[in-house]
């Protein structure tokens, strides 16, 4: 079978299969989970590679799950697919305990990757391909509850609090030579329907603390140290330094007072505190998060009071392969006009995949089909067929492309990329980025 008549019987196959795909994608939707809590998520995902006779190793960082193809000499893709919902409480769907939600669009990744894999098995296109495929469906994308991974991490579940980091950690991830997911973005006011190879923000992790000491809030004033206050002053130096970062680093610092005091007439002795130093490049975020923290002690030393920072390794900033780029874009037309595709471009907000893109060539393309900003009520899937079938089909195409005709073009991408980082580098930056610091 030639390659184009592969590339048609996958599509066809997809489609017959359409309204399971979507099935799926509701089924995660209805049943929002937080970070490493995804097990309704998970249990979906494997009885679904499970019927596509996978093998599956499961619940491998508290959960997740991966489902290989049977193996092959040749390069391995890993296919990923985010099973995480964030937190949004005014979304209308919601749920009402938890607050959690996919309006991030992290149920239409998994409906992809789903669709890609039934593509690639049902249409028999994997005796034609020469190499393996890996669908992975990984945890704790978004980076919240910090408080309960913390406490997943010092009862040694997990060594990192994000999902793709703990893959790699865990080496997980060792095998795969190419990988490859898509994240849903609005982009209809551009009248745009795709966005491929974007650049995104890394970021630090922060949680701090502002130690002070407690009095009567109306008695006694004086004789507090007041850590709100210091809390305040901390937030008022960081906007003091936002002329100071670079354009093109696209700094961004938006801290979050968690816990402002205990009751109103006690003066606060304990305000907590978290906060992202998000940044285009290693270097920038670097030099953004020292002033960061020169504000926050500042912020203490006013007042006389103590500031305890806790830095947390969060996410690289995103890069892209311009070799996966081009097929990828290549097999999308065939469904998207030309002048509803952009290329290139940058996006300010953060993903763990950044980490996996500085380590192995990796394709992370925006598709449309939603609408509403990420993160926000307003978010939620307008056009099923563009949001899920379409990327299911393209990723199913470009994995063709990279594997057919014994992986010529996947040997190519592989050969001719030159990693950012080692993977023990990338660890020993971890390391480097996981510090605290205590100011009295």
């Amino acid at each position: 079978m030639d390659k184009k008549d592969l590339k048609e019987k996958i599509c066809k196959v997809i489609d017959e299969n359409a309204e399971l795909i979507m099935n799926v994608e509701k089924e995660i939707y209805d049943n929002p989970e937080l970070g490493y809590k995804e097990n309704y998520a998970t249990k979906l995902v494997m009885e679904n590679f499970e019927k596509l006779g996978l093998k599956i190793d499961e619940n491998i960082t508290v959960t997740g799950c991966i489902g290989t193809t049977n193996e092959k000499i040749g390069p391995t893709i890993g296919v990923m697919g985010e099973l995480d919902a964030v937190i949004c409480r005014e979304h209308p769907d919601s749920n009402k305990d938890t607050g959690a939600v996919h309006a991030c669009g992290h149920n239409i990744q998994i409906a992809g990757m789903l669709g890609s894999a039934i593509g690639l098995i049902l249409s028999d296109a994997l005796d034609y391909l020469d190499g393996n495929i890996k669908f992975i469906a990984v945890p704790a994308e978004e980076y919240v509850e910090l408080a309960f991974r913390t406490g997943l991490k010092e009862k040694g579940e997990i060594n990192y609090l994000g999902g793709k980091q703990e893959f790699i950690y865990k080496d997980l991830l060792d095998d795969i030579d190419i990988s490859m997911m898509f994240h849903a973005l609005d982009m209809s006011k551009d009248n745009k329907k795709v966005l491929i190879g974007p650049t995104g923000n890394g970021f630090i992790g922060k949680n701090v603390q502002f130690i002070g000491e407690e009095s009567h809030a109306g008695g006694a004033p004086e004789e507090g140290v007041n850590a709100l206050n210091a809390a305040m002053l901390a937030i008022n130096n960081i906007n003091a330094q936002r002329e100071t970062f670079k354009d093109e680093d696209m700094i961004r610092v938006h801290p979050i007072i968690t816990k402002g005091g205990d009751i109103v007439n006690v003066v606060p002795a304990d305000v907590r505190m978290e906060t992202y130093v998000r940044g285009k490049s290693i270097k920038g975020i670097l030099d953004a998060n020292k002033k960061v923290n020169r504000a926050l002690i500042a912020g203490a030393k006013a007042v006389g009071a103590e500031v305890k920072i806790t830095e947390i390794p969060g996410y690289l900033p995103l890069l892209n392969n311009e070799e996966l780029d081009k097929m990828f874009k290549s097999n999308i037309e065939n469904f998207i006009s030309k002048d509803q595709i952009s290329t290139n471009g940058s996006f300010a907000g953060s993903f763990d995949f950044g980490d996996i893109s500085h380590i192995i060539p990796s394709l992370h393309p925006f598709i449309g089909g939603v609408k509403g900003n990420l993160h926000t009520r307003d978010f939620k899937v307008h056009d099923p067929y563009l949001a899920y079938i379409v990327p299911a089909k393209s990723m199913a195409m470009t994995i063709v492309d990279l594997l057919f005709n014994n992986a010529i073009k996947a040997k190519e991408v592989i050969e001719n990329f030159t990693p950012k980082m080692t993977k023990e580098e990338y660890l020993d930056f971890l390391s480097d980025v996981s510090k605290e610091i205590l100011e009295k």
